[in-house]
């Protein structure tokens, strides 16, 4: 397996590795997938984290890496949690929701939380990390928007957004050019899906009794 962390080729200046490339690819795929909501969406993330982990691993970013693990995790649950709701929506389709102001809350103290827990285990112990604080918080941001994404919460479309003003910087930083160009087409996929949740939740709403439908 050598051959995923060798140089595949060079884009201005940058070298771009098989691993880095090939996994953020499926990655993209993986974004395009849970925008049509397709139950095909978590094996393709569960696959692109177990290829960036082996990129992560040997550029001895432990945060990159873990959170790659937790990636693949979150995906398993996640396969488990669209196919019972799929089975709940009454079109057979993936339900998809606002989350409620108490989710809101749940979702912003736990990314608070985790990113000082997780910053400063790696403040504690600098060889997990290069960069302790961002990459504790792409790690925990990235958990967080998963968790989302599984309940089905439009707003994991914004956290995912968050992530990436850090992740396109960081990834430049640490040799992952490819990682960072991926990360702006993120940037606009993650527009696009963020749109059509939306409008889905929208025509998913209960109309109120005594009202016309």
């Amino acid at each position: 397996m050598n051959w995923l962390n060798s140089e595949a080729f060079t884009l201005f200046d940058q070298h771009i590795k098989w691993s880095d490339m090939i996994g953020n690819v499926i990655g993209l795929i993986a974004l395009a997938l849970g925008w049509r909501r397709s139950l095909w969406t978590w094996p393709a993330q569960f696959l692109s984290g177990l290829i960036l982990f082996t990129a992560f691993a040997t550029a001895h970013l432990s945060g990159s890496a873990g959170k790659q693990v937790v990636v693949m995790l979150v995906a398993a649950w996640g396969f488990w949690q669209w196919n019972r709701g799929r089975r709940q929506a009454q079109d057979g389709s993936v339900a998809v929701r606002f989350a409620t102001w108490r989710e809101r809350g749940a979702l912003l103290a736990g990314a608070a939380l985790g990113t000082l827990a997780v910053g400063g285990l790696f403040t504690a112990y600098p060889s997990l990390s290069w960069d302790p604080w961002p990459d504790a918080y792409i790690f925990v941001g990235t958990v967080v928007a998963m968790y989302a994404q599984a309940r089905g919460m439009v707003e994991f479309w914004f956290a995912w957004l968050l992530v990436d003003l850090v992740g396109v910087p960081l990834n430049f930083a640490n040799g992952f050019a490819f990682s960072g160009f991926v990360y702006v087409i993120y940037g606009a996929l993650v527009l696009w899906g963020m749109r059509d949740w939306w409008l889905r939740s929208r025509d998913a709403r209960p109309a109120l009794e005594g009202a016309p439908a």
